[in-house]
């Protein structure tokens, strides 16, 4: 007997690729509109299962917060760290390798980013230290990163460092923002211009107050 359109897919699919389906669909979901206004029911709904299936698989809406965060945490980790590691002296600066790796990273799935940097995850939960977690790892990272090149620079002030940490943080999380809504750039077409925005920027602040 044929199955019914409205069950198509509940069944004879197996349990590994309905869970990157429920995965998939959930990860865009909380990207977009954030754990609290994101609901178990609407990604039953985009993946054409029922709230029973979501539940036996991960349990609870924050189990299925951490199925999607944690891969993504990891995943950019790597990327991170990988950008920042030992390069060839003609390999771009380390700001921009990051950038790239990021972009590859997140590429296919960009709301992705604003899983991890959720501001709507209840306090205290789980979900909140688990993200929060992955956030202090990637501080971390780009502490390290921004002081480095301050002590090129010959800056050595602990706060200036703090300063543009933060500063770094905003600039992906807006550079990411502004990718969402441009589908068609490539994570190369971003570093590209990130990396005209930077030499532009550059000239700009060094012409002071003649411009």
């Amino acid at each position: 007997m044929t199955t019914p359109s409205s069950k198509a897919g509940t069944k004879g699919v197996p349990r590994a690729d309905r869970e990157q389906q429920i995965l998939a669909a959930a990860t865009e979901e909380f990207g977009r509109h954030g754990y609290e206004a994101t609901t178990v029911a609407t990604i039953a709904v985009r993946v054409g299962v029922t709230k029973p299936l979501l539940h036996q698989y991960f349990g609870s809406k924050q189990g299925l917060y951490l199925a999607c965060l944690d891969p993504i945490g990891d995943r950019l980790l790597d990327a991170i760290r990988t950008a920042m590691a030992g390069h060839d002296t003609d390999a771009p600066p380390t700001p921009l390798r990051v950038l790239n790796a990021l972009f590859t990273a997140l590429d296919g799935q960009r709301e992705a980013w604003f899983v991890l940097y959720d501001p709507t995850l209840p306090p205290g939960s789980d979900a909140a230290r688990r993200a929060a977690h992955y956030r202090n790892a990637v501080d971390g990272l780009a502490a390290t990163g921004t002081a480095e090149l301050l002590r090129t620079a010959g800056t050595t002030d602990p706060l200036d460092a703090d300063a543009l940490k933060h500063a770094w943080r905003g600039l992906c999380t807006a550079l990411v923002r502004w990718w969402i809504n441009h589908p068609d750039q490539s994570p190369e077409a971003m570093t590209r211009r990130c990396a005209r925005l930077t030499e532009a920027a550059r000239g700009i602040f060094a012409a002071g107050d003649d411009t």
